[in-house]
């Protein structure tokens, strides 16, 4: 009958990881288990196993293991940096193209302690350590910390901690006109222009996934350490080396003397 618009569902095909790691079995781990299980058990989602990893084997996950039903799930009690190393250290790009990561939002920056390790361990016998930026990005919000690490903000209001950082921001109701990555990439650019050796940068992007679950794709990782591991062959060389979103990010120096 004319005038009649049919609505039909569009099926959408679920995403498919193979391995994800959740870092963190508390408060934030139990709610990024709960999404995937429940994105699992919707059909939006199919991944192979999933671990959670923390240091206390009585975590919340381990205490609500039962609660996951459709997701194939492992607590491993060990620390972040150790199963971070011995899972990366032996990945590919290859083998690492369906991985996640599942970054806590209170984590330490993992993964530039994780290219800090490997270069130290690759060249022994140079200086090898993370530095300070030499002058703070343009950013609304930006600290630095005692440790060299360096930490930015689009937002200046407190964001709640399950935002997916959509196109319309649902703090200022306007559209969300930043994004981290090419932010930083300017930055560099702009340092580079004033004579500053700063390479990069070296970005792992926390991308929401599927109900809300923020992810790193481990393939980015591995090739990060392999770029450090071909730039900085020759000579000194200095990176910017950042973990973030689209409104946030912990940034540092890795500097190759």
């Amino acid at each position: 009958m004319s005038g009649v618009v049919t609505l039909e569902r569009v099926a959408r095909e679920p995403l498919v990881f193979g391995h994800v790691v959740i870092i963190g079995g508390g408060c934030y781990g139990s709610w990024y288990a709960q999404q995937l299980d429940r994105a699992m058990a919707r059909g939006a989602l199919r991944v192979d196993r999933v671990s959670v990893v923390d240091r206390d084997p009585a975590c919340q996950v381990a205490r609500e293991r039962d609660r996951y039903t459709a997701l194939p799930l492992t607590v491993v009690t060990d620390a972040w940096d150790t199963y971070l190393d011995q899972w990366l250290s032996v990945a590919t790009v290859e083998s690492a193209e369906r991985d996640a990561l599942v970054p806590s939002p209170l984590m330490p920056h993992l993964l530039l302690d994780w290219l800090l390790a490997r270069a130290q361990a690759r060249w022994s016998g140079r200086e090898v350590r993370v530095v300070p930026l030499r002058a703070a990005p343009p950013m609304p919000w930006e600290r630095a910390a005692p440790d060299a690490r360096h930490y930015v903000s689009f937002a200046e209001w407190m964001c709640p901690v399950n935002c997916i950082e959509p196109a319309r921001c649902p703090a200022t109701r306007g559209a969300r006109d930043w994004s981290m990555p090419p932010a930083l990439t300017a930055y560099v650019s702009a340092e580079q222009a004033l004579g500053h050796p700063l390479r990069g940068p070296i970005i792992f992007h926390c991308v929401h996934r599927t109900w809300g679950v923020g992810m790193i794709d481990v393939s980015a990782v591995v090739a990060a350490d392999a770029l450090v591991a071909t730039e900085a062959a020759e000579g000194p060389a200095r990176f910017l080396v950042g973990t973030v979103s689209h409104c946030h990010g912990a940034l540092g120096v890795l500097q190759l003397g």
